[in-house]
């Protein structure tokens, strides 16, 4: 192995935004980021709820059927015409 190529592997202090803390190693003495498991709303309590504030979900089924990604197969019978 070449000597004096390879970046120095040192101790690393990674810092969230939500203020948490904890050391791992990598190749920079600090990282800073933004989102962890400890603030993301997937992870919060470990519960992993799904939010949908618009409605998108709604529309999405309202617009084109609850069988939109059903095999071709064996779609169900169309609903009757909206008036």
């Amino acid at each position: 192995m070449k000597k004096e190529i390879h970046p120095k592997y040192v101790k690393c202090v990674v810092r969230c935004g939500c203020g948490e803390t904890w050391e791992t190693r990598s190749t920079v003495p600090e990282m800073k980021i933004e989102i962890c498991s400890a603030c993301h709303p997937y992870f919060r309590g470990g519960t992993g709820k799904f939010i949908d504030t618009l409605g998108r979900v709604d529309r999405f089924t309202k617009k084109f059927g609850s069988d939109y990604f059903a095999k071709p197969g064996k779609k169900a019978a169309k609903p009757a015409a909206r008036g």
